[in-house]
């Protein structure tokens, strides 16, 4: 078993005796609570990644294009065209 040395400003060491006293848990097993309740919250993603939020989103087939990739280049003067309000040559 491992020693930790823990600091604890002010705020934290009144709510670790506010714990301590609703569950009359000891400083030791009310950390662990803490540590235990903050992985089931990881684990239940509320630390969601990038990624996470990029997969939520829904843009449908084809997202926001105006061409696909392979014809971008070919495409942009078209695009900045109607985009200025200019006539198309």
């Amino acid at each position: 078993m491992a020693m930790r040395t823990v600091r604890l400003d002010q705020e934290s060491e009144q709510i670790l005796a506010e714990i301590r006293r609703a569950t009359g848990a000891s400083v030791s097993a009310a950390l662990k609570q803490g540590l235990v309740a903050a992985r089931s919250a990881l684990r239940a993603g509320s630390a969601s990644r990038p990624y996470d939020v990029y997969r939520e989103i829904d843009i449908g087939p084809g997202g926001y294009l105006l061409q696909p990739a392979r014809r971008a280049k070919n495409a942009l003067p078209t695009v900045i065209r109607a985009r200025s309000g200019r006539k198309p040559r």
